[in-house]
């Protein structure tokens, strides 16, 4: 059967290079005698070709063959010379005469199925794996020049495209007579554009262009300022749309002029009933590539691959939760009907979203359910004893006794380390509410038991600050450990490499240092790893590799809503500690603007006249021309020379040597350095119980959860503490069209919203769920290595409700088939390791 397709496949591939290699050999005969009778070659092969690219996949060496054939005809022949003409066609030669080899190797891969469709449209495919692996620069009207423009977009498969969503809508379904415009109205209007001119001042700097735009009913004016490149793209005879609000005109309301918002050339015959006449989909959009074409774009995916996409929800999954099938939500979404409930589509809540969004998040669920399944599946050969002396000897040495918060969470980790299955647990809890003491009664256990154990933390100064803390506890308990870092010179790592392939450090503490290569444990048995979201899934589970599938203990101090743990933690068991240990008296938090920065000092030097010290933040490490943000530099002599010139002032920034790092913390710790400016690179980790006083200049510019972790680094004693937030530029940055607020281009009013959340709140997961609901998923978390997963259309606050669902649905799914294998779920199986494999490690399920 394979041979029957491709020799037909070949068949159709010949009698279309006979037909373009016809006028290539006409202009080469009789020594190029005929090449000034043929016209618009480049035109013609340049179609040709392209057109051959979006029919059907091809053997890579033939469709490179293709790509460079078109090269050579991308510019207008009648712009070369004759010589560079006539050299051009000799290469187009030669490239037709290695297609018809190719085309008769029967090895070059065209015997086999998947490079090679038997029809002569992707519409007629069979199976609609190819629209999630289809190249989307072989896509009608794409591309490889346009394809890279929608690379920026995200975009690179056909299935990319189609999942695309509009990030909004516009209602053009009815437009204003431009004769019924009336003052102060703002509205849409479709007219022909009447006169189009340009008007230049006398140096040529200033240009106005005046556009008349008019239809049956009446006229309208409408001015560009310093635009002068419109003139072309609003020519004399072309039907244009229009949105804005109406003022009046030179002529008064006998010719009313629009101030316009927004404007877009509508185009002729049946593709200007996509821009007007209906609720319009809004595409983000890059250069060169606009929401225009992006419409006429997913219009023509629509129409070719709708029979082709197979729905991936099970019936019974649709049925009980009433979806609409896949086919009838893509193309709503895209191109909602008449009378459609926009607030909802804009909103992101109509049934079509709401149908895709269940999608996405059920496969990651999938996804979660059988990597947890995997892990919880294997045999460990491990054997802790929980009775080891060494736990005993642990209570007699710890200056303090565990919370009973504390000590419940250490229970269910011993319970998971003695069980037959590995541990693959996550600890959460508040700044300061005792994870790092959860994870050393593991360490004593691992290492009470004959074992190795490794903790890793995101940064050289948290990993130094948790072996200052745990080294001397595990000295008194006969246990050595070792400080591995990248900065390490290399005498010393090399006799830290040895002394731990041959087990005499019995726990390793570090940085990424532990999971390079050459590292090696002899009997590596626990993987401790300190704020997950600083590393990713594939790290730790490199980590993890280098002991014979060690338990995985991750701690995190950043609070995660319960949507946001069931995406980026859903294939971990999750321990929370919620109290924090006695005598702990909550931070007090206010909140300054820049006239009240006095107040604050005050409040620094009365803490540092009481013998306590203060930490001073600053966002940036030094001065830029983009930003005008005070650097911690800059900000640490102005300090020490002005308002705590009574005091001395240390600075610790990230791009410090490690030495220097060190000496400063030392300096610090031991109180020689009253108030410590920083970047913050002091976010996790340092623990000085005499700091009382934590002041963040530019607040506005981080998220809740990082200054809840930097409030977190005081109030850690008995002492009471302070936290100044300093939002000096409050209310300064205006967000730009059509992009959701950050950190640092956001209204005044969330700004404020967000900070006083913060003055009002201790508990870092209601700070949490508060900067989840203000900011959204992306922003919260603010770099993708954190883990968030990433979708086209589900958003996890928005969506919370449709994740629980999902999760109930994936996880009972996983339960049913293991291995999905049942027919019924290989379209499941084959979309989820697609999406999902390699992020998270899903090779045992494949």
């Amino acid at each position: 059967m394979v041979v029957h397709q491709s020799s037909d496949a070949i068949a159709q591939f010949h009698q279309w290079l006979d037909r373009l290699a016809r006028p290539i050999e006409f202009a080469s005969r009789d020594a190029f005698a005929h090449l000034p009778t043929v016209k618009n070659l480049s035109k013609f092969v340049s179609s040709q070709v392209l057109g051959a690219l979006s029919d059907r996949v091809y053997p890579k060496a033939v469709e490179a063959a293709l790509l460079n054939l078109r090269a050579l005809f991308v510019e207008d022949q009648a712009r070369l010379s004759t010589e560079e003409q006539q050299r051009r066609l000799l290469q187009a030669a030669g490239i037709v005469k290695s297609l018809r080899e190719a085309a008769h190797d029967q090895r070059d891969g065209w015997g086999e199925p998947e490079p090679l469709a038997t029809s002569d449209s992707w519409s007629r495919r069979s199976s609609s794996r190819d629209v999630g692996t289809l190249p989307i620069r072989f896509a009608k009207g794409v591309g490889p020049r346009r394809s890279s423009l929608m690379q920026r977009l995200g975009i690179e498969t056909v299935e990319d495209a189609l999942w695309t969503v509009p990030w909004r809508y516009e209602d053009r379904s009815v437009m204003t007579p431009l004769g019924e415009l009336i003052p102060g109205m703002v509205t849409a209007v479709c007219g022909t554009v009447a006169k189009s001119t340009v008007k230049r001042t006398r140096n040529r700097r200033f240009t106005v262009l005046e556009v008349g735009l008019e239809d049956q009913t009446g006229r309208m004016q409408a001015v560009f300022f310093n635009q002068p490149y419109l003139e072309q793209v609003l020519a004399v005879g072309k039907t244009v749309m229009m949105s804005g609000r109406i003022i009046a005109g030179r002529q008064g309301w006998m010719v009313p002029k629009m101030d316009v918002s927004q404007y877009e050339v509508v185009g002729e015959g049946h593709e200007s009933t996509l821009h007007v006449g209906r609720i319009v989909p809004v595409y983000h959009e890059t250069k060169g590539w606009s929401s225009r074409q992006m419409r006429v774009l997913i219009k023509g995916l629509l129409e070719e691959h709708a029979a082709d996409l197979n729905d991936t929800l099970p019936v019974v999954v649709r049925a009980r939760q009433r979806l609409m099938p896949v086919q009838e939500a893509l193309a709503e979404v895209h191109f909602p009907k008449a009378g459609a409930d926009l607030p909802a589509f804009e909103l992101g809540r109509s049934p079509a979203h709401r149908r895709l969004a269940f999608e996405e998040l059920f496969l990651l669920q999938v996804a979660l359910a059988a990597r947890q399944r995997s892990v919880k599946m294997e045999k460990k050969s491990l054997q802790f004893q929980p009775r080891t002396p060494l736990l005993e000897k642990l209570v007699k040495v710890l200056p303090f006794q565990l919370t009973a918060a504390q000590d419940s969470v250490v229970r269910e980790v011993f319970r998971d380390m003695i069980s037959p299955r590995p541990m693959n647990r996550l600890v959460q809890g508040d700044v300061g509410s005792g994870k790092t003491v959860v994870a050393l009664h593991a360490i004593v256990m691992a290492c009470g038991s004959g074992y190795q154990a490794a903790l890793m933390a995101p940064t050289e100064i948290l990993a130094e600050q948790h072996y200052r803390n745990l080294s001397g506890l595990l000295d008194a308990l006969g246990l050595k450990a070792a400080l591995l870092r990248g900065s390490d010179k290399a005498s010393v790592r090399k006799s830290h490499l040895l002394q731990l392939a041959s087990g005499q450090i019995q726990v390793a503490i570090g940085t990424h240092a532990l999971i390079q290569k050459g590292v090696r444990f002899q009997k590596l048995a626990l993987a401790v790893v300190d704020e997950q979201h600083k590393f990713g899934v594939l790290q730790r589970k490199t980590l993890s590799e280098k002991g014979y599938k060690p338990d995985v203990l991750v701690l995190t101090a950043t609070p995660i809503p319960r949507t946001l743990a069931m995406t980026v933690y859903g294939d971990l068991d999750v321990s929370v500690i919620r109290a924090l240990p006695p005598g702990r008296k909550p931070v007090r938090t206010f909140l300054f603007g820049e006239a009240q920065r006095r107040r604050a000092y005050q409040i620094l030097r009365d803490e540092l006249r009481n013998t306590r010290q203060a930490y001073v933040v600053y966002p940036l490490v030094e001065e830029s021309e983009k930003s005008d943000l005070q650097a911690a530099i800059q900000g640490a002599e102005r300090l020490q020379n002005e308002e705590l010139k009574e005091f001395r002032v240390g600075l610790l920034h990230g791009r410090m040597k490690s030495a220097e790092k060190e000496a400063v913390m030392a300096d610090f710790i031991a109180g020689n350095i009253h108030a410590l400016v920083a970047t913050t690179v002091i976010e996790v980790g340092v623990d000085v119980p005499n700091a009382t006083t934590m002041m963040i200049e530019h607040a506005e510019r981080f998220g809740l959860a990082q200054l809840h972790q930097l409030r977190g680094r005081v109030g850690r004693a008995g002492h009471q503490s302070y936290c100044l937030l300093m939002a000096a530029t409050l209310g300064r940055h205006k967000m730009s069209p059509g992009k959701r607020p950050t950190g640092n281009q956001e209204p005044a009013s969330l700004v404020k919203e967000r900070l006083e959340a913060l003055v009002r709140s201790n508990d870092g997961f209601v700070i949490a769920e508060e900067d989840l609901r203000i900011r959204g998923p992306g922003e919260f978390f603010g770099f993708r290595q954190w883990g968030m997963p990433e979708f086209h259309v589900a958003n996890v606050v928005r969506d919370g409700d449709l994740l629980q669902q999902a999760r109930l649905e994936a996880f009972s799914l996983v339960q049913q088939d293991p291995q999905l294998s049942a027919t019924a779920h290989q379209r499941i199986k084959e979309t989820m390791l697609r999406k999902w494999g390699k992020k998270l490690d899903l090779g045992s399920v494949s």
